[in-house]
């Protein structure tokens, strides 16, 4: 942490990217474009030292940060409400872009956040792909609850010529992904590795591998805080208080969940955690959560040591 001597904070939003430099106080704006980017890189690269934060605003973070990567400057991807937390501890309460480019450039200085490696370009098309996918297959299940109480012919013919349209589109996507991975043999190993533990398919595989690239790389804990599958304590004094999740990636959490409820009825190492928890009184919820937190792990050691799952009561 100690080599970062200059601290710039970026307020990204759809246009714009709002920049302060630390100490020197500096401020500009360039556009959010690839011109921009380029110019903001190109202008970093002349000070030594650089730790470059910006919030992950929508997907607009994506290109500047893509762009500061390949220039070779640490740039590090925070949660906004991280920053926002620390900018009402430090009194800063208004908010405009400029502000909001201090108060990151103050938080790079003061909080030195780790810099991770930012998924590649084809990476981030592949997320896009899954995103759009789970959208899709949301549009298929209201419309399937929408033909249970269609009563005019006319009406569920129309819904269904929509459910048939949409698996159609989500099929094509599917075959997107499925290219994508075929492409990255790398990657195609590690999904056939994640497939051998008991409970994990071919989609979840291929979610874990886009959403959380760090799988495999990280520790336990690291990589159950970065999915949000790492409890947080919540005491004070002789109260001990329930332990939450909070933050880390949604999208990990919805791949997982129901890999975890087969899990349960195939796995024996999961269905025993589950079990256990349950007989301790710990709410189904509450025992899913851990269930999901503890294929993690496993899946995250698989990829670590490149071995595929055994069944320990096959050993």
């Amino acid at each position: 942490m100690s080599e970062f001597k200059v601290f710039v904070g970026i307020d990204v939003s759809k246009e714009h990217l709002d920049v302060h430099v630390l100490p020197e106080g500096q401020s500009w704006h360039v556009a959010n474009d690839e011109a921009g980017c380029s110019q903001l890189s190109e202008r970093l690269s002349g000070l030594s030292g650089v730790l470059v934060v910006m919030e992950a605003t929508n997907v607009f973070w994506r290109l500047a940060a893509t762009a500061l990567g390949s220039a070779g400057l640490s740039a590090a991807v925070v949660n906004p409400r991280q920053v926002r937390d620390f900018a009402k501890a430090t009194g800063q309460l208004a908010k405009t872009d400029a502000i909001d480019a201090q108060v990151l450039a103050r938080f790079a200085e003061a909080i030195k956040p780790p810099v991770r490696a930012l998924p590649s370009e084809q990476c981030q098309v592949a997320a896009e792909l899954l995103a759009r996918r789970a959208q899709l297959m949301g549009m298929r299940v209201a419309e399937k609850n929408r033909l249970a109480t269609a009563r005019a012919a006319k009406v569920r013919k129309d819904i269904s010529a929509t459910i048939a349209f949409l698996e159609k589109r989500i099929g094509a996507l599917d075959e997107e992904i499925d290219g994508w991975l075929k492409s990255t043999p790398i990657d195609q190993s590690r999904a056939n590795l994640l497939k051998s533990f008991a409970g994990i398919g071919e989609h979840t595989a291929r979610s874990l591998l886009i959403t959380l690239p760090e799988l495999g790389s990280l520790n336990a804990k690291q990589i159950g805080a970065l999915a949000g599958l790492a409890p947080f304590a919540h005491d004070s004094g002789k109260k001990r208080g329930h332990r939450q999740i909070r933050g880390g990636r949604s999208t990990v959490r919805a791949a997982l969940y129901m890999p975890a409820i087969t899990a349960i009825r195939c796995n024996p190492v999961i269905r025993e955690l589950y079990e256990r928890l349950i007989n301790a009184g710990k709410h189904h919820y509450v025992a899913i959560t851990a269930c999901m937190r503890k294929m993690l792990v496993i899946l995250n050691a698989m990829l670590k040591s490149n071995q595929p799952w055994r069944n320990p009561q096959k050993v």
